[in-house]
């Protein structure tokens, strides 16, 4: 705790030479080592409280400003050390500001009485007219919003967790408010009720209020030029900038908003993206990207999806108001133009094209493309399993991962074929099979959840599936048997034994994190009953649930080794093995094959159109090398055809590893 001394008579009549003016002089304390020299037309009013100004600041351009007060007002504020303020239009009231921070030309910062900087306030996310908020917090994560907003069918666990956050909001509340050290403010407006942390930069913000920007050194916030933020919360390493505008909004860590973003009572999670384009009510999990100014996403859940140019969606009918909310999966994606009418649910890394406004719910048909013609959805299940475009989402995901600040509030799975959509995978592969035996195999279309599947559709969805379930649970064999030399077929039964029972069952994408249902459950239990009651023990359950992700995984892929091979895993042999690791190379290369062969209709001659202007067709072609390069050097390609060569060796390297184990004893 520093210590604080009265200002003495010299300093005071110093002070009063340089136009400072107090309402009480005996209620101004300062640091040992004060000098009142850097300090100028300045009012101090109720308890305030200065530490040293020694240092400079060296700004933009070259130019050295000393630290000090010059020309603010200050009510009941305490000053860090070595910091510079001055040019304030109105005045600082109730605020702590810590060390080495800069405030120039702003025109008003004050706490009102008591506040919780946003932490409680009420998001009426995906249904506009409420009965889905989620309230806010700084350690709000996708996963916690995911079960305020849509376990309404529980309601004492919902009862529970709006107690948790509200004990949360409770205790963080005060009539003091907080800005960090190393803060930058420069050319503002209004700061009302705002909680300010270290290394944040404010410049050129129109107005912020009732919130919290929770920068660190780590992660430091930017909130840049013309924005307004009412009811908000900004986590770590998120940039706000451009004239956009958050009313009653969570950003979660590591989120870009500009261009004159607009949303309201929406929840971005970390490495959201928004640009030009308008937010209503949406849950926008881990990795929703919107570019274009012609894209309202509105009262949908939404992660990892890329918005395409006039993507829009509707919850309103006209009749009982905005009630209305759907779902797109993890990695579905909208193509310029689309639409879609809600309530409707799309399946997992499908791509919908066209306007859709049948209510279609294609959650068990995931990897798929939704095709309107004529105002009838046209569904092709299982088809984006080769495109190249979804591979290549995979890969740049993790990539995009900005998160700096070590305690990180989301718990992201970046795999693309998991128990959640393998699962799904099994389901679709049992409707088609069954869409198949009761409309017969002859037909030319069949009919599901309003939308129609071509035969040949159908039948390519079947085998789509049964690839992508091959390629997983042979991953997961090869991965739980890699680097042992096994003797037996005993020893290869026991490695494959899980370690744990937990897993078996439906698994669920809890925004993000992929988890077993049952731990979830057992997780939404502990809070119904008390046992958990804290944001910190919530968030620690969710962070054990993906750590010990890849054990629940080979215990789901165990049990579903029977039902997929028709094998007990009891008595599985060596031989068994073997099968399925060619099977599984089978898969992976037929699967990359298809990978590539749609990768290369982006070097066709169609995609050369319009290049190599006012040329000759070798012109043409050489103008498009050298802006695209040619196919076979294409980066993605050669990792396509590496990927191959490598999965060859390593399903090679098991069959070398246990071939010989059904020859050497009798089973």
């Amino acid at each position: 705790m520093k210590d604080y001394r009265r200002l003495t008579e010299d300093e005071v009549l110093q002070l009063k030479s340089q136009s400072c003016l107090a309402d009480d002089w005996g209620n101004v304390s300062v640091a040992e080592g004060f000098n009142c020299e850097y300090v100028h037309h300045t009012r101090f009013s109720g308890e305030v409280k200065l530490g040293v100004f020694e240092s400079e600041f060296t700004l933009p351009g070259g130019i050295k400003k000393h630290s000090g007060l010059r020309h603010v007002t200050l009510h009941n504020v305490s000053v860090g050390d070595n910091c510079c303020i001055e040019n304030i239009q109105n005045y600082i009231a109730n605020y702590e500001i810590g060390s080495d921070t800069f405030i120039e030309n702003v025109d008003i910062i004050l706490v009102d009485g008591l506040s919780t900087f946003g932490n409680g306030v009420e998001v009426a996310v995906l249904n506009e007219t409420g009965g889905r908020e989620v309230l806010m917090n700084d350690k709000l994560s996708a996963h916690q919003a995911y079960i305020l907003a849509l376990y309404r069918h529980r309601p004492e666990l919902i009862n529970r967790m709006k107690s948790i956050a509200d004990y949360y909001s409770n205790k963080h509340a005060s009539a003091v408010g907080s800005i960090g050290n190393h803060v930058m403010i420069l050319n503002t407006g209004s700061i009302k009720n705002v909680r300010i942390g270290d290394y944040c930069h404010i410049c050129g913000t129109c107005r912020l209020s009732n919130g919290s920007v929770n920068s660190n050194v780590t992660a430091p916030v930017h909130i840049g030029h013309g924005v307004i933020c009412d009811d908000f919360i900004i986590s770590s390493g998120s940039k706000v900038d451009d004239g956009t505008m958050l009313t009653r909004c969570f950003v979660g860590q590591s989120c870009k908003l500009g261009h004159n973003y607009s949303a309201s009572d929406s929840l971005f999670f970390s490495n959201c993206q928004g640009e030009n384009g308008e937010a209503c009510a949406i849950f926008a999990g881990p990795f929703t990207v919107t570019h274009h100014k012609s894209t309202l996403l509105i009262a949908g859940m939404f992660s990892f999806m890329n918005a395409g140019s006039g993507s829009n969606q509707s919850n309103h009918m006209y009749k009982l108001g905005p009630i209305h909310q759907g779902t797109m999966e993890r990695g579905a994606k909208t193509t310029s133009d689309s639409y879609i009418l809600w309530p409707a649910r799309v399946g997992a890394f499908s791509l919908v094209m066209g306007r859709h406004v049948n209510h279609a719910d294609t959650s068990n048909l995931p990897f798929s493309y939704l095709i309107e013609q004529r105002n009838t959805t046209y569904l092709v299940p299982g088809v984006n399993l080769r495109s190249v475009g979804t591979i290549r989402d995979a890969q740049k995901w993790p990539k995009r991962d900005n998160r700096k600040d070590p305690n990180r509030l989301d718990y992201i799975n970046y795999n693309l074929l998991s128990p959640y959509t393998i699962q799904k995978m099994f389901k679709g592969r049992s409707i088609l099979k069954e869409l198949k035996r009761v409309s017969g195999e002859t037909s030319e279309i069949y009919s599901y959840q309003s939308a129609k599947i071509k035969n040949s559709s159908l039948n390519n969805g079947i085998r789509f599936y049964e690839i992508a379930i091959h390629k997983f649970l042979g991953n997961s064999i090869i991965k739980r048997l890699e680097g042992i030399n096994f003797q037996s077929n005993e020893e290869i039964r026991q490695r494959l034994k899980p370690d744990t029972e937990i897993g078996i069952g439906e698994w669920v994408d809890v925004s993000g994190l992929i988890a077993p249902k049952s731990e979830i459950d057992r997780l939404l239990d502990g809070i119904e009953k008390g046992a958990v009651n804290r944001l910190k023990s919530i968030n620690a359950s969710f962070a054990e649930m993906h750590e010990n992700y890849y054990t629940y995984e080979w215990t789901w892929a165990y049990h579903k080794i029977q039902e997929f091979y028709g094998l007990d895993p009891e008595t599985i042999t060596a031989q068994d093995i073997i099968g399925i690791v060619k099977a599984w190379q089978q898969a992976v290369v037929g699967l990359d094959k298809m990978v590539y062969e749609d990768a290369k209709k982006e070097f066709s001659l169609s995609s050369m159109t319009g290049f190599g202007a006012d040329g000759s067709h070798d012109e043409m072609k050489q103008d498009f090398e050298q802006v695209r390069g040619d196919f076979e050097s294409n980066t993605f390609v050669t990792a396509v055809l590496k990927h191959i060569e490598d999965k060859t060796a390593l399903g090679n390297e098991l069959i070398e590893r246990i071939k010989m184990i059904d020859k050497t004893e009798i089973v």
